[in-house]
């Protein structure tokens, strides 16, 4: 048990550096590491198998808001996020955030999983092929397409313990957004998920029986004060990489990591 614990803070910290750096790269959270991660350092201090993947995606997404703050916050200061596109998905978003972290518990996670990785994928196979100038639409769209794509983005993102930027950035590319300014959006929007599915994953749910000290709801707040200090540190430094980055490089290696997220998502739902 003791060394159980142990693996928990190590996995925590070290999950943590590796999170904030994909959140500047890629935009992205980093849920779908951080979520297997804790998950298995979750059992092996004692959290029932139950339990564990539950807490695992509710501590995820309560990270993302710290981290999203400080990825956005580097990739504002080079002029990479589209303030009208944030404010025009934000409300939308945030009310998707809120449904499927309602959702969460009920929802058949293998049929989950399959969708999203087989929606991971062709949006991977997009990024990796020289397409940068294949969209769907020539802008971002608004009326109701333009609030129910961010909605879509909201819910399936707080199901998963995810930021979003695994969905919005190849969406945002779609419609014509340059890769970078995508990421930098991504970022922003990542607070109008983690923000109000947090609260949900906070106040929804009775703490679970043998769940690590200082657990709030499903949010383990020690994993968080473990995972925070070290994703922040490495989000600017991971938003600078990106712009010292080619679009074309940019855009195959996003593609290369949504194909190990599509990989682990269809192989968690069959194995």
């Amino acid at each position: 048990m003791e060394s159980g614990w142990v693996f928990l803070l190590v996995a925590a910290m070290a999950t943590g550096a590796i999170v904030g750096t994909l959140s500047g790269l890629f935009g992205v959270g980093g849920g779908i590491i951080m979520v297997p991660v804790l998950d298995t350092a979750l059992i092996l201090a004692g959290v029932p198998v139950e339990t564990s993947m539950r807490m695992a995606v509710a501590t995820s997404l309560a990270t993302v808001v710290p981290t999203s703050i400080a990825s956005a916050r580097a990739h504002h200061q080079r002029g990479a996020v589209d303030l009208a596109v944030a404010r025009g998905w934000a409300l939308a978003i945030g009310i998707g955030a809120v449904l499927g972290s309602l959702l969460a518990t009920r929802v058949d996670g293998a049929v989950l999983t399959v969708v999203f990785g087989v929606v991971a994928a062709v949006v991977a196979i997009k990024m990796l092929l020289p397409l940068d100038q294949w969209t769907f639409w020539p802008k971002v769209p608004g009326g109701l397409l333009g609030q129910l794509v961010p909605a879509a983005i909201g819910s399936l993102s707080s199901m998963m313990g995810i930021g979003g930027g695994t969905l919005s950035v190849p969406t945002l590319t779609l419609m014509s957004m340059p890769v970078h300014r995508a990421v930098g959006t991504a970022n922003l929007l990542g607070l109008a998920i983690a923000i109000p599915g947090t609260l949900i994953y906070l106040l929804a749910s009775p703490t679970p029986a043998r769940a690590p000290a200082l657990t709030v709801g499903l949010v383990s707040l020690s994993s968080f004060v473990l995972l925070v200090p070290t994703a922040i540190l490495m989000a600017p430094i991971g938003a600078r990489l990106a712009h010292r980055l080619p679009r074309r490089t940019l855009s195959a290696a996003f593609g290369v990591f949504l194909l190990i997220v599509a990989g682990r998502m269809v192989y968690r739902s069959v194995a």
